[in-house]
């Protein structure tokens, strides 16, 4: 399940792209994928790492540049100053507390006019998300904070950053995150629950035109994620 839209955060060949945070690497492989660059993915969690080369090994003679994977800490990035061309951070800084730290860190990494893409939960689906359960974002690594995507472009903009596009995604999970939150603790058991991931599957591995074309409608609406995409001054 891809966030980042490739079309407002185009790759150039030889680009050196970071992504910060990578999770198990939707991004960072399906940038390998789409361009012949340096694809960096880097994560505190050893265990997404791991995941996240097994998923690469299928890929890995399919894409012409280079993959790299490193355990890093997002507020001390070993990078040196102006090395990265492009840096994805999708669905991490609502897990961090003092995220200007991290927004500094890209700055400082970033070349000029470099692109930087961030997406954050969409405040008010992830706020009946936190009113449905406590325990959805009180579990370890869970989310700390609901941003106002308001909130966030201020951030970024007083970081040194400018916006050049923002959008909404994944309208059509919207409701399977409610329904987990409504029935969390007996959702494991609950047919509901299957049936309706059992429906994302079959959306996200067909494409079929009709949901597509849904969710294209309702994202601006009920979008559970904004995507923001930034260049550096």
């Amino acid at each position: 399940m891809q966030t980042i839209d490739f079309r407002y955060f185009p790759l150039a060949p030889n680009d050196v792209m970071l992504d910060l945070g990578c999770g198990e690497g939707r991004h960072c492989i399906n940038a390998y994928l789409h361009e012949n660059i340096i694809s960096i993915g880097v994560d505190l969690s050893f265990r997404d790492l791991q995941t996240t080369m097994q998923k690469f090994e299928p890929f890995a003679s399919m894409g012409q540049g280079k993959f790299y994977l490193q355990q890093v800490n997002a507020d001390k990035l070993p990078f040196a100053d102006a090395s990265i061309d492009k840096i994805i951070c999708s669905e991490v800084l609502e897990h961090i507390e003092d995220y200007s730290i991290v927004l500094a860190e890209i700055y400082r990494v970033l070349k000029p006019n470099g692109l930087v893409a961030i997406s954050v939960p969409r405040y008010w689906p992830e706020k009946i998300c936190w009113w449905l359960s406590d325990a959805y974002h009180q579990v370890q690594g869970g989310h700390i904070r609901i941003f106002k995507s308001k909130t966030l472009k201020q951030s970024l903009t007083n970081s040194g950053f400018i916006l050049y596009k923002r959008h909404w995604a994944h309208a059509l999970h919207v409701p399977y995150w409610w329904l987990k939150c409504l029935f969390w603790k007996s959702q494991d058991n609950s047919r509901l629950i299957k049936l309706y991931h059992r429906f994302l599957v079959w959306d996200l591995m067909q494409k079929p035109w009709l949901t597509k074309t849904l969710e294209k409608c309702l994202n601006p609406v009920i979008g559970k994620s904004v995507v923001m995409y930034f260049v550096k001054q």
